[in-house]
């Protein structure tokens, strides 16, 4: 077949790729053929019936739906004629029979297909009288969604949706003829974690998000394009708002990342922004204070310390959760004007700066992968929509899937291989892994056949970190290579490019918690960081942050981190500031400014600059446009990555920042799994950050913490379902139920992270009954 056909629609021939669909083919030269069900990321099902056209054949023409066609040589269609008039306008009266018709209260009026096509193509008026049918309305499916039946045309986007892109199929339709409808199954909610997506592309206001219901009108939002803060995917999205207040992210269709797809905490993690808890003016002691005396205070701090300890007494956590342009200025700020190189990004839970600033791949390999290796977290939890481009690679692009965790995942139904091990035991299982070795012959011969993407990056808190390292050094040498690191921290690529990692011989977040602990770190700023909630041992961040003798935070909100810290500064967050991002391929993206942000609270450049200019310094300009000069200039890679190129040139779905090439790394990978019991600490999607904390939606969503056992641990220390137990780990104990798993590799604890209990991040741990 070549490679271009020519076909002639409404009498103007064109020439479109062969094999395309002729409702896509002829909406890319210029024809809109109307549609429902059709989507551009789904399955053709052909199921509205509103995109017929006219095809001339052989024996005259037929009607047929565009949406199921693929365009042939010498096709001529006809989209206007008065037969596919006909037909349309009689799809949309049947489709309006039972319709309430309720515009006026719908929260779809006025951005709503049904509403529009009826408008330009429906009948005027129709012929149907009687009764329309009537359903309880809306019902909840799930804590995010809402449910009109009367609204629904039955399309099945949604349950399309469900079924082929996020794989869970939690709603779908029941009965037959006149009483079909769309619902959930009984005891099964729709607790899927991209249930708002369904929302975003149902056409005509049959699902609803319970953030958004009534609060707003399409032409009262104001919107700019922007990029998800809450992982380092970089999903591009919509941010909409009315009256200074952001009430809306929808997706925005990007190819290179997200398809337009959002993850429920990108989509309705919002609500933060506007809480009344928000930080608005700055504290000294925890007592409010103008600005001045906050900078002169935190000035005269940490000049003090320096002046008697010398300026490696004093350290950075942070970063991470701020844009490029913040992390550049807080670089600055410790590196040039304090003189430190005790900073450090990440929390502990990291990955090692070889992942986070050398070569990488992109999100894109995975649609031309042969073999798709992860060894890693559970993306569903940390990466969601990296996961879903992964399911796509794996259930659809026909890659082989390659799944390596001590439990079960999100993407193990459609993984062609699954291997469980014990944290702190993968180190083993890699070298078992080089040689092909019994069992894992066949899932050595697949990682044999390329191109092979491989995500890598922790399992869990509690393993070994330096086994990250040595599983991309062995990804590297499989055919066709390419590495993706997954970590959850939303920018912590850009501020490992920023200069956020710790020099040579400085400490990073271990040794500032050390250094905490022993005394010789005695200033601490925190920016943008809350390690009582990130640090894997949670217990111990917390005693050695008592320690510190001087704290100084930048934040949107009081937090246990920074409650008792001498001087907090409020911050302004995202949709409240301009800046880039980068993501975990290193593309660069821009965000952008929509509202203004709550009381006195200042963007954190500014501030930055101004107790850089008390400290006899400067971080090179005091506002983000001027910086954001500065690390087009200055920082490795990033040279011709401009807001001018992002905004409006070819990069506006980002530009790929160059990475240095990878220094040889000698992996450190140990066995190391003790006698007992092995903590798997793994995280969640809904934890207990100040962004979900504060947002009364996904807050609920927050899950009961849990000590998950294998079922043959369980009856080995007399356990069942829903005991309560207690946990001994390293850091003191907690109480909690016991819930079975059968997907853990034996001789496993799973706990979930930061969801309410906390044992410490040593690995070996005990289980035993509540007395």
């Amino acid at each position: 077949m070549s490679e271009h056909v020519t076909i002639t629609i409404d009498g103007r021939e064109i020439e479109v790729p062969a094999g395309k669909l002729l409702i896509e083919a002829a909406q890319e030269r210029g024809t809109y053929i109307p549609r429902f069900c059709w989507h551009e990321r789904m399955k053709p099902v052909g199921m509205c019936r509103m995109c017929l056209v006219e095809i001339e054949g052989p024996r005259g023409t037929m009607l047929t739906t565009s949406c199921t066609t693929p365009v042939a040589e010498g096709m001529v269609v006809h989209t206007e004629s008065e037969t596919v008039k006909k037909a349309q306008e009689g799809i949309l009266e049947f489709l309006l029979i039972n319709h309430p018709l309720d515009c006026p209260v719908c929260d779809r009026g006025g951005e709503c297909p049904l509403q529009d096509q009826t408008l330009s193509h429906g009948p005027g008026e129709s012929r149907f009288v009687e009764e329309k049918r009537h359903f309880e309305k809306p019902i909840p499916i799930s804590d995010l969604v809402l449910l009109d039946r009367e609204r629904c045309i039955l399309c099945a986007r949604c349950t399309r949706f469900s079924e082929e892109i996020s794989g869970d199929p939690l709603i779908e339709f029941i009965d037959r003829g006149s009483h079909t409808q769309v619902l959930t199954f009984p005891g099964e909610p729709f607790a899927s974690y991209f249930s708002g997506n369904t929302v975003q592309i149902c056409p005509v206001g049959a699902l609803t998000a319970t953030p958004y219901r009534f609060r707003a009108r399409p032409w009262d939002l104001e919107a700019v394009e922007s990029t998800c803060p809450h992982c380092p995917v970089g999903c591009r999205m919509s941010v909409q708002a009315s009256r200074d207040v952001v009430l809306r992210f929808n997706g925005v269709d990007v190819e290179a990342t997200n398809h337009g797809w959002l993850c429920d905490k990108g989509r309705f993690g919002f609500e933060y922004l506007d809480s009344a808890d928000r930080l608005t003016t700055p504290l000294v002691d925890g007592e409010e204070t103008g600005w001045a005396e906050a900078l002169d205070a935190a000035a005269a701090g940490l000049k003090a310390i320096v002046d008697e300890h010398g300026p490696d007494a004093v350290a950075g956590l942070g970063g991470a959760t701020a844009t490029n342009e913040e992390a550049f200025a807080f670089s600055r700020l410790m590196r040039s004007v304090i003189g430190t190189g005790n900073l450090d990004a990440r929390m502990g839970d990291g990955l090692d700066p070889s992942l986070l600033t050398g070569p990488r791949g992109a999100i894109g390999d995975l649609e031309r992968a042969a073999t798709v290796l992860v060894w890693g977290p559970d993306l569903k939890e940390e990466v969601p929509v990296l996961y879903l481009r992964v399911r796509r690679a794996a259930a659809e692009l026909g890659a082989e899937l390659v799944v390596v965790h001590p439990r079960r995942t999100g993407l193990d139904d459609v993984a062609a291989h699954t291997v469980r091990y014990r944290p702190g035991e993968g180190a083993g299982l890699l070298e078992r892994l080089r040689g092909g070795e019994g069992d894992l012959a066949a899932v050595r011969e697949a990682l044999g056949r390329g191109p092979v993407v491989a995500i890598v990056g922790r399992t869990g808190l509690a393993d070994d970190p330096g086994l990250p390292v040595a599983v991309a050094e062995f990804a590297a040498g499989l055919p066709e290579a390419s590495l993706l690191p997954a970590t959850r921290a939303p920018n912590v690529f850009g501020a490992a490019d920023m200069g956020l990692l710790p020099d040579e011989g400085a400490r990073d977040a271990e040794g500032i918690v050390s250094g905490l602990e022993d005394g010789s770190v005695k200033g601490l700023v925190l920016f943008a960081s809350d390690p009582l909630a990130g640090y894997p041992d949670q217990v111990r961040a917390a005693a050695a942050l008592a320690e510190a003798e001087f704290v100084v935070a930048f934040d949107l909100f009081r937090t246990a981190s920074n409650g008792d810290a001498d001087v907090v500064f409020p911050a302004l967050g995202f949709a409240e500031i301009e800046g880039t991002v980068t993501n975990l391929e290193g593309r660069v993206q821009k965000v952008n400014r929509l509202v203004s942000g709550p009381g006195r609270a200042r963007p954190s450049w500014e501030v930055l600059e101004d107790l850089a200019r008390r400290l006899g310094g400067t971080v090179g300009g005091s506002d983000a446009a001027s910086l954001a000069a500065a690390i087009e200039a200055e920082v490795p890679g990033y040279a011709g990555i401009t807001w001018d190129a992002l905004d409006w040139g070819e990069g506006r779905d980002g530009m790929i920042a160059a990475s240095p090439a990878r220094n040889p790394v000698s992996p450190v990978a140990v066995d190391r799994s003790g006698d007992g019991l092995a903590l798997h600490l793994g995280r969640v999607l809904y934890e207990h950050d100040r962004t979900i904390a504060h947002g009364p939606s996904l807050a609920k969503l927050v899950p009961e913490p849990a000590a998950y056992l294998h079922p043959d641990d369980a009856a080995a220390h007399g356990i069942a379902a829903g005991d309560r137990v207690v946990l001994h780990g390293s850091r003191g104990s907690a109480e909690l139920d016991a819930a079975l798993d059968d997907s853990l590799a034996p001789g496993t604890v799973y706990l979930p992270f930061n969801v309410g209990a906390s044992v410490g991040s040593g690995l070996s741990v005990r289980v035993e009954v509540a007395r």
